[in-house]
């Protein structure tokens, strides 16, 4: 079996962020996609051992930016490479504290949304969060980062605890 033949699956970029007891988590994603439109819903897929799971699953809010085509590594790094148990991810990040409370960075982003979490689905390593809007914004008309780009163009690396990664 040929699993590269899923990076063929269209995705997109997103730093995928939640808020809990007053701190801040962040992570890259490539799972985010909209699932119902009356009301408006959209779901995230995040590994059970990133913080951002935990802070999601704790404060049933989380926020969405999504990334432009010309992000650079840098600070798709410092989301995607780094545990926001460790690190302040938000340093030197310009963002906003949204209405659920949940940090929306505005750095390279095209598009912001919020959602209270409304359902999940234990999906094996991952858990599928299904947030209900809150709120949501367009910050720029720019061309939006898609994972292809991300992985062939600028030769970006799926961590461990993608759903994209394969060993």
């Amino acid at each position: 079996m040929n699993l590269s033949a899923l990076y063929k699956i269209s995705y997109g970029l997103y730093i995928v962020t939640s808020v809990k007891d007053g701190s801040f988590a962040g992570q890259i994603a490539n799972t985010v996609f909209q699932v119902t439109s009356e009301p408006p819903k959209i779901a995230v897929c995040l590994n059970k051992k990133n913080a951002t799971h935990e802070f999601v699953k704790n404060s049933k809010v989380f926020g969405v930016s999504v990334l432009e085509k010309e992000t650079p590594m840098q600070l798709i790094g410092k989301f995607g490479f780094k545990s926001s148990r460790d690190v302040n991810k938000f340093e030197d990040v310009k963002f906003k504290i949204g209405k659920t409370g949940a940090p929306l960075v505005l750095d390279h982003s095209v598009a912001v949304f919020e959602a209270e979490v409304k359902g999940e689905c234990d999906v094996g390593t991952h858990t599928l969060f299904i947030g209900e809007l809150v709120d949501a914004e367009v910050i720029s008309e720019k061309e939006v980062m898609t994972y292809a780009h991300y992985h062939f163009i600028k030769g970006g690396k799926a961590p461990k605890t993608a759903t994209v990664y394969i060993k």
